[in-house]
């Protein structure tokens, strides 16, 4: 098959969904945009303030995104491209969006709380401390694992830590230049992104080496970077949003929209055939070199390509604190989600139009990180649309895979720091339902509910993950892919419960909530048996604790609707 006419099917069917289901969806929540949002009600300049709608999507898009819709496809094209498409479209419009959508529209109308206060509103204060828990440490797995993807790509292309540190800084002074120099948003614009994509030149031209400076091995430089990148997390956890939240999302969404629109371009001239299987069987073997079934390690794999629990947290952490009308929950919740499938797809393209057979990709995965397959293979896409327009320049391929690069460790970046900012306020959420007693706060509650410390756990134990066992840290991404989706059911559970509750129909939720229970239950257990029977204490510890906390509160979910019933 040609990957054009994957990519040209699949976005029509997104293009559908956002047309026909999302406006239904928008009609049953009833969304109304002369609402006051809690941008507005609750504004303190801190977490709570009105974004343009197009900033807003900017760091909504950039959140979400991360590098989930890349890894995720090329890992699970171990399972055949047909597979892998199939999944991400019908994932993406039926559960995916609509799931992101749902999250935003609650959260907004629980004045910018999170999703466990949801949980809260339909279960009790013991369903809140349960989702809370669970939702916290699945966002520490989120850290440890995209750090370290982002530590390994700076080592491995020290041009991307050098072009990835100026944006930091580039997005400090763009957040200060919009927001206190009053600068109009589109002349920042037109000064500040050509001065970020020239950081992809200044990059290769100047590339920070660790290995090279101080004489370290690969491993030594990963955890210096890692060390780095979390004291980065701390500070940006802390910040103002409209400091470097807001603007450095903003900023990365044109990186991403420029490496869509090439992606898209690259297929679009290069009319990539399709060489890897359709269809691998229901279990094949990929990165880890055993075989994995196809059920549930497919939609767990693929992950936030189809399907995610943290763009909920994303959605209910930080999004529902920046809209400035309801009106903008469509586009900016099933829209980039939809848009993070469009990413899924090319991402999928590019290892299966690039690798000869099944069986150079599984020696490509095997030895290879997923980031550098997906910017090596669509780097080869963009050199032929060079050739094409005729612009190809010297090291065209280098150039292309650079900005690929950038792109993703920028994306990956913004989802760190907004984890490390979610898993914050979810410490806090937490600690504030301890008991305690009346009248003025204890010093042991203000230090506990203090935001310093809430970032300060948060990092140490990301970091534990990571620099304790650098092995095992290895294999966070299944950990954390399964923790993810039902993370997801999880929300869609809460989500259910509420539409019940208020007397709304609830069948766009409860369907989707069972498949993704079975899904990322099955696939938890079956990661904790693997790890028992191997002796991998790391996995069997997280896996075993998210289990526990996910049974106990789907337990406590029925007991409270049937305790109703009779």
């Amino acid at each position: 098959m040609n990957g054009l006419t994957l990519l040209l099917g699949a976005s029509a069917c997104f293009l559908g969904g956002y047309f026909l289901y999302s406006r239904m969806l928008g009609k049953v929540l009833g969304i109304d945009p002369s609402r006051p949002t809690p941008a507005h009600t609750r504004r303190d300049g801190v977490d709570y303030v009105p974004a343009h709608p197009t900033v807003l999507f900017g760091h909504h898009f950039a959140a979400i995104a991360g590098a989930g819709p890349i890894v995720g496809p090329v890992l699970a094209a171990e399972f055949g491209w047909a597979s892998v498409a199939l999944w991400i479209v019908l994932g993406c419009i039926f559960i995916g969006a609509a799931h992101d959508m749902i999250a935003l529209f609650l959260s907004v109308r629980h004045d910018g709380e999170s999703i466990g206060t949801v949980i809260g509103d339909v279960l009790g204060k013991p369903g809140r401390i349960l989702f809370l828990l669970f939702s916290w440490s699945a966002l520490v797995l989120v850290l440890a694992e995209f750090t370290r993807q982002i530590a390994a790509t700076f080592v491995a292309d020290p041009a991307i830590a050098t072009a990835s540190l100026l944006f930091i800084a580039e997005a400090v002074v763009f957040g200060l230049c919009v927001y206190r120099l009053k600068m109009p948003v589109l002349w920042a614009s037109l000064v500040f992104v050509p001065i970020m994509f020239g950081f992809v030149w200044v990059g290769n031209a100047f590339p920070l080496d660790v290995c090279a400076l101080t004489g370290m091995s690969k491993e030594g430089a990963q955890g210096l970077w890692t060390v780095v990148l979390l004291i980065y997390c701390f500070f940006a956890s802390t910040m103002p949003v409209w400091l470097l939240l807001q603007p450095r999302d903003y900023l990365n969404a044109y990186l991403l929209y420029a490496m869509m629109a090439l992606g898209f371009l690259g297929v679009f001239v290069a009319h990539p055939v399709l060489h890897i299987d359709a269809f691998a069987g229901f279990s094949a073997v990929g990165r880890s070199g055993v075989s994995e079934m196809l059920f549930p390690f497919l939609f767990v794999t693929v992950a936030c390509g189809a399907c995610s629990g943290f763009h909920a947290l994303v959605a209910s952490g930080t999004s529902a604190k920046q809209l400035d009308s309801e009106r903008s929950i469509r586009p900016i919740a099933y829209g980039g989600m939809l848009l993070e499938g469009v990413l899924a797809i090319i991402a999928l393209i590019g290892v299966a139009g690039t690798y000869a057979s099944q069986k150079d990709y599984v020696a490509a995965v095997q030895g290879m990180e997923p980031v550098q397959m997906f910017a090596s293979t669509v780097a080869g896409f963009c050199v032929t649309l060079f050739e094409k327009v005729g612009l190809a320049p010297e090291n065209g391929k280098r150039i292309a895979e650079s900005f690929m690069l950038l792109s993703v460790s920028a994306f990956l970046m913004t989802t760190v720091d907004a984890g490390t900012r979610l898993a914050r306020f979810s410490w806090q959420e937490l600690v504030a339902c301890a008991p305690r007693r009346e009248g003025a706060p204890s010093a042991v509650f203000r230090f506990s509910h203090n935001m310093y410390v809430g970032t300060t756990i948060v990092c140490a134990l990301a970091a534990a993950l990571l620099l304790g066992n650098p092995k095992a840290a290895k294999s966070l991404w299944t950990i954390f892919a399964s923790a993810n989706q039902l993370l997801a059911s999880l929300t869609l559970l809460a989500a259910t419960l509420w539409f019940v509750r208020n007397k709304k129909p609830c069948w766009f939720t409860l369907v989707p909530m069972c498949f993704m229970l079975s899904v990322s239950s099955y696939a938890l257990i079956a990661i904790f048996v693997s790890a028992f029977g191997a002796g991998n204490w790391t996995q069997l510890g997280a896996t075993g604790f998210l289990l526990l906390v996910a049974v106990a509160l789907v337990l406590f979910a029925l007991s409270k609707v049937f305790g109703r019933r009779s």
